[in-house]
């Protein structure tokens, strides 16, 4: 990324000209001095790294320094829900393991509903920091940050208040529901926070600051962790809640992330330093960004709405079946550590790269990352395949669980290879502002592909349940050939975004 900062450093606590009155040697002195290089050297490698212009240089090289933190990331967002599961497995049993992945999956498209307005601030932020124009940026997050707070909380009081009836339209057992509704109800809390804290970590990622936004989770992630089971058993004087306790440790450790990454913001330690001078809200602005970030919106609730549709076909055949697809598909989420976190890499590295006009650089940072997922998610397929039996085992030990669960899981590990080489070119057209592309494409794998054959394959071949994971790999080739054909075209390097 580009800044426009004068920074000299000198020769810090060594410096001493010809002819200078030499220092009084003392232990407090030397003491003084240590500490005064240090923090000069520590704050060359903090200017260096903050300064990086990622539109120059190794593209391979650039997408590892911005894709690692996230990767990172990814591990322990991904551990917010495994930690969930385990302690509904382990407390109750596989019936809540079924009703918290429904729960997540509610909770879930909460998100997607707000998440194009993150993808479009990073397409608009990145192209600005690309371009050198810091005040256009800092601009920019702002009235990202102001319709992301109000759209977030206006969605969580939705669905706090539609909660039951949510959970009656998928035809779930009355066990499921019962221990799931509470649960769910705080899981929709969460989501405004979590979205406040996405959409301060999106403005820092597109400013080319990726470890901050990772510091952020880890501590986020390491206090659900640990105050999860306090609040679940109501360990000293903490209230009793049940499940729902995990639910409600994970609001707090929301708020927590939140501060931690607008304190960066704010405080001048980010790339991009906020600033409220001259704040206004700017509706034109707002509409861009809305028009950028409603298709991106829209990829994310098909995909959502398409995950529910899966649990009403998996539902009829039982709390096993149910509680065998909400397993797998979180711990699918789990091997999504490298494409996730390289796909966002490539996305901010191209908008960085299409704002300095640099069309060749983007397109070589695609391929690079997509390379880079097919071999990481290869990889990750080839342990579950191995040992799946080793990963259920961690949450329930039910042996007709196990048995389900372990085909269940060998399905998707196949398919799942496939599924990352989609991510990264997804994430790589929407954040270079091209959110058209991904919506058109994910309707097409999964509602004219997985969907339909989910329904047919279960309900019409001696498949049975198993058949609605064969429809969910085989619309993960269908879209894996789709974006590459439309990267071929090259019309995701012509949108305008500023």
């Amino acid at each position: 990324m580009r800044l426009s900062q004068d920074h000299e450093p000198g020769n810090g606590a060594t410096d001493n000209p010809e002819g200078a009155p030499a220092r009084a040697s003392s232990g407090v002195d030397t003491d003084i001095d240590f500490r005064t290089a240090q923090a000069e050297r520590q704050g060359r490698r903090r200017t260096v790294r903050h300064s990086r212009d990622l539109t120059k240089g190794s593209v391979p090289k650039n997408l590892w320094f911005l894709a690692w933190p996230q990767m990172v990331e990814g591990v322990f967002n991904s551990l917010d829900q495994m930690v969930d599961l385990f302690w509904a497995g382990r407390v109750i049993g596989f019936r809540a393991i079924g009703g918290i992945g429904v729960a997540q999956a509610y909770a879930h498209l909460v998100m997607m509903a707000r998440t194009g307005l993150d993808i479009a601030m990073q397409a608009m932020i990145s192209r600005a920091v690309g371009a050198g124009r810091m005040d256009t940026a800092n601009h920019i997050a702002l009235q990202g940050l102001t319709v992301t707070i109000i759209l977030s909380s206006v969605l969580a009081v939705a669905g706090v208040l539609a909660a039951r009836p949510l959970l009656d339209l998928l035809a779930l057992s009355d066990e499921v529901i019962a221990v799931t509704i509470v649960y769910l109800q705080y899981q929709f809390a969460g989501s405004a926070v979590q979205g406040w804290r996405k959409s301060a970590e999106a403005t820092l990622q597109a400013a080319g600051d990726v470890l901050t936004p990772m510091k952020a989770t880890l501590l986020a992630r390491s206090l659900h962790i640990v105050i999860t089971p306090f609040l679940i058993f109501g360990w000293f004087g903490a209230p009793e809640m049940g499940i729902a306790g995990a639910a409600a440790a994970n609001i707090i450790a929301q708020a927590v992330g939140f501060v931690w990454n607008m304190y960066a913001l704010f405080a001048g330690s980010a790339p991009l330093r906020l600033t409220l001078r001259g704040y206004r809200l700017d509706v034109p602005l707002m509409g861009r960004m809305l028009k950028i970030g409603l298709p991106a919106s829209g990829t994310q609730l098909e995909r959502g709405l398409s995950e529910l549709m899966l649990v009403r076909l998996v539902a009829p055949f039982g709390d096993i079946a149910l509680a065998a697809y909400a397993l797998t598909r979180r711990l699918e989420r789990l091997t999504h550590i490298g494409s996730m976190g390289m796909g966002r890499a490539s996305g901010i590295l191209v908008g960085q790269n299409l704002g300095a006009g640099s069309i060749e650089r983007a397109k070589s940072t695609v391929r690079w990352a997509v390379g880079y997922v097919l071999a990481i998610r290869g990889l990750a397929g080839i342990v579950l395949l191995l040992a799946p039996a080793f990963f259920i085992l961690i949450f329930n030990q039910d042996p007709a669980f196990l048995v389900v669960a372990i085909i269940w899981i060998r399905i998707q590990a196949v398919s799942g290879m496939l599924l990352g080489g989609g991510q990264v070119l997804q994430q790589s057209f929407n954040v270079a502002g091209d959110t058209m592309a991904p919506l058109l494409i994910t309707f097409m794998s999964m509602w004219v592909l997985e969907v339909p054959a989910a329904f047919l394959l279960s309900q019409f071949t001696p498949l049975g349940q198993y058949g609605i994971p064969v429809a969910i790999g085989l619309a993960m080739f269908l879209r894996l050939g789709l974006y590459a054909l439309y990267y071929r075209t090259g019309r995701w390097t012509r949108v305008k975004v500023l």
